[in-house]
């Protein structure tokens, strides 16, 4: 009461409702170890296997480095989940992309898969061209291109035998022009220029016109024969 005039306590400053503090929500085992997976997909792709520390993973997922331990057993169990992943998604992508009939067009949606996986998934690609310090269950990224490749040569067996040409050799241009592919696709990663529907284009144009001239039994013309 002030001055004899009774007073309501709740329209004192003193007594105002202070503001609740949201309450934070508790992630689910498979969100927080999606959540990991993101932030270490990114940390590996910036600095690598060597410069990523558990500690740093932790610090950006806001937990302690035993969650960290607790869903994968570690750096390096959680850096081999991050890479089988993109290896699938790589394969997956360029595996579905062969859908057309003609053959210069699979050559163009081999590109395109490449590129198009460069483009949108380039953390991803950051890390698997890097050497790998640790085995992966899905291979490195030498043993994935070869892969690719083995889905190329069915398609180029068929070419080389309707046009003559022994297919017995078809895995050796196979690989020849995805090695091709993903070597341009990595020089791309940093310059990013031309655009890539051009540098698909300038892909397939060396691809397919050196297929379309190709020797039956090519021969070399230097000195060294052996």
């Amino acid at each position: 009461m002030i001055d004899g005039v009774a007073t309501d306590p709740s329209s004192n400053p003193s007594n105002e409702a202070k503001p609740r503090r949201a309450r934070r929500t508790r992630m689910t085992g498979a969100e927080r170890r999606q959540q990991l997976l993101e932030i270490g997909r990114t940390l590996f792709a910036a600095k690598g296997f060597e410069g990523t520390s558990v500690e740093e993973i932790a610090a950006k997922a806001g937990v302690s480095k035993p969650v960290v331990y607790e869903h994968f057993g570690g750096k390096e169990g959680l850096y081999a989940v991050v890479v089988d992943r993109e290896m699938r998604r790589l394969l997956d992508m360029v595996t579905s992309s062969l859908t057309a009939g003609h053959p210069r067009e699979l050559l163009e949606q081999a590109a395109f898969a490449l590129l198009d996986y460069i483009e949108e998934y380039t953390d991803g690609f950051r890390i698997l061209v890097r050497d790998s310090p640790i085995p992966q269950s899905t291979g490195s990224f030498a043993s994935l291109i070869s892969d690719i490749a083995t889905q190329v040569e069915d398609i180029l067996g068929r070419e080389f035998k309707s046009r003559g040409f022994d297919p017995k050799l078809a895995p050796l241009y196979a690989q020849a022009l995805v090695g091709m592919v993903a070597l341009t696709g990595q020089w791309w990663l940093d310059v990013r220029r031309p655009k890539k529907a051009e540098v698909a284009a300038h892909l397939v144009n060396l691809s397919w016109h050196g297929l379309d001239g190709l020797e039956a039994k090519p021969h070399l013309i230097g000195r060294r024969k052996a």
